[in-house]
């Protein structure tokens, strides 16, 4: 039976191909924006394509949380289950008629065979194998066989699987992208047709990728030990042989390759929760193991657009060693990121956490949109992660009889807090409200308690912080003023003050 065969293609085509098994792994973003840029550089296509072959670990919704990542990234792809395109389908649980002329001429021309082994009878021979310090792998006792034969054997069951058959002379090296001249260890006779009648992923990914027209596949470095299995499929099945592009690993701080187990940030959907910039996102898993771009002075500017990273990108650029991945200099760049959105658009990506967090309404009134807008650049320089911003924003939206005093608001009180707190009210309360703007309350309030009371000015407000934000650290003392108005001002400043009792911190 001849091998169905896709049209060659005229330009790169790339794809990412992640399993609907939970939340996406930042590593798919990882790979898609290499893709993508390599893509986009040279006039190709990105693909997405779902990889569900292991029923047993699917997870509903996943599937739909890979396109929304990858949206909310603006890694756009051309092709893809919810998009269609003209090597459809594009979920592999939808292509199993198409791997089954493939096995079938492997098994006819002798380069994979059925194998009858239980699961009992494999476990039974990798405890054997490790406790005899054997190579582990399978020990070939279907290879041969008929189906008749093997059943007079231990360990057999009814519905057997179909297995590579590796031969001693398997070539074992390719020239990576990345990596240069590579090789892998020798692999054992992997199975290839499940007893289900799905694929394993080195079938499919084989299939799946020639009949697809992708001409580079990018993924990690953990996955070199696969390639000489699909290399060797390639040859059998006489397919053209897509060039190979293995990635550094994302490693935390002990050097282990991330994963979701363990770090709670190796799940994609974390950094949208947390309050990241897709754009600052980008920014840093392009660091991970691209160079900063160097300006004609030779000075380094990691910051940079993902148009500008796909405008120089190179895989011979591509570090080969992992890079750890530093949250701290990924929230550097994020208030980077942050501090030079236009204020609008600030506003724009912070509401949906100010509503999720209960400060505002899921319909806030015009009144509390105003007030939102003219807080925002209060904030602004104030935060790294958009969730920051909640316990900052909070308390202008609370009643004054209802604002907490954060315990390390209170603790940092000096004694005299009260004498503060008695001239800054005994100040305010005479102030018109055409003076109420944050000029005329910074000179009213320097002169009461900067120059009356003789306080220096980086002790003299601390008081007046706590009582109107409640916080240790808050957005600019006289511009919340201005916004809060006089009533609330001289609320919040006499709660504070009945608080102190005798006048004592």
């Amino acid at each position: 039976m001849s091998t169905p065969t896709a049209s060659p293609a005229t330009s790169p085509r790339l794809r990412v191909a992640p399993s609907p098994t939970g939340d996406p792994h930042v590593g798919t973003a990882y790979m898609s924006m290499f893709d993508v840029a390599f893509a986009h550089k040279h006039g190709g296509k990105f693909i997405v394509r779902i990889e569900d072959t292991d029923r047993t670990r699917l997870v509903e919704g996943a599937e739909q949380q890979v396109y929304d990542t990858l949206s909310w990234l603006d890694l756009q792809w051309d092709e893809g289950p919810d998009k269609g395109g003209p090597y459809a389908p594009y979920r592999q649980s939808d292509r199993l008629a198409t791997y089954k002329p493939y096995v079938d001429r492997l098994l006819a021309d002798g380069h994979a065979y059925l194998c009858w082994c239980s699961t009992e009878r494999l476990s039974q021979m990798r405890e054997m194998q490790q406790k005899t310090k054997q190579p582990t792998g399978y020990d070939r006792m279907c290879l041969g066989k008929t189906r008749e034969q093997r059943a007079e054997l231990p360990g057999f069951t009814e519905t057997p699987v179909v297995r590579m058959h590796i031969p001693d002379d398997v070539d074992l090296t390719w020239d990576d992208l990345v990596m240069g001249a590579s090789s892998a260890p020798r692999p054992d006779d992997q199975v290839i047709l499940k007893a289900d009648g799905f694929p394993t992923y080195h079938l499919a990914v084989v299939v799946d990728d020639h009949e697809m027209g992708i001409t580079h596949v990018v993924r990690g470095q953990d996955w070199m030990s696969s390639t000489p299995k699909q290399l060797l499929l390639y040859t059998w099945l006489d397919l053209p042989t897509p060039r190979f592009a293995h990635m550094p690993q994302l490693l935390e701080a002990s050097k282990k390759k991330i994963s979701k187990r363990r770090n709670p940030w190796a799940r994609l959907t974390w950094f949208q929760e947390n309050g990241y910039l897709p754009e600052a996102l980008l920014n840093f898993l392009a660091l991970q193991c691209y160079p900063p771009i160097v300006e004609a002075d030779g000075s380094e500017r990691e910051i940079f657009t993902f148009a500008e990273f796909t405008q120089r990108f190179e895989w011979a650029h591509v570090k080969r060693a992992g890079a750890i991945f530093n949250l701290d200099k990924l929230n550097w760049l994020n208030g980077h990121y942050i501090r030079e959105l236009a204020v609008g658009d600030l506003t724009d990506r912070l509401l949906p956490f100010l509503q999720r967090d209960g400060v505002l309404p899921a319909e806030p009134s015009a009144e509390q949109v105003e007030r939102f807008a003219q807080i925002v650049p209060l904030v602004q320089t104030r935060i790294n992660l958009l969730t920051e911003a909640t316990a900052l924003v909070a308390p202008f939206f609370l009643p004054d009889d209802a604002l907490p005093i954060a315990d390390d608001a209170r603790a940092q009180l000096k004694d005299g807090a009260a004498e503060v707190l008695d001239a800054a009210i005994g100040a305010l309360e005479s102030l018109g409200e055409s003076d109420w703007t944050a000029a005329g309350l910074e000179e009213a309030l320097r002169a009461a308690i900067v120059d009356g009371l003789g306080i220096k000015p980086r002790l003299a407000f601390g008081p007046l912080r706590t009582a109107v934000s409640g916080q240790r650290i808050s957005p600019p003392l006289f511009e919340s003023m201005e916004i809060i108005g006089k009533g609330s001002t001289l609320a919040r400043l006499a709660a504070l003050r009945t608080s102190l009792g005798d006048g004592q911190a």
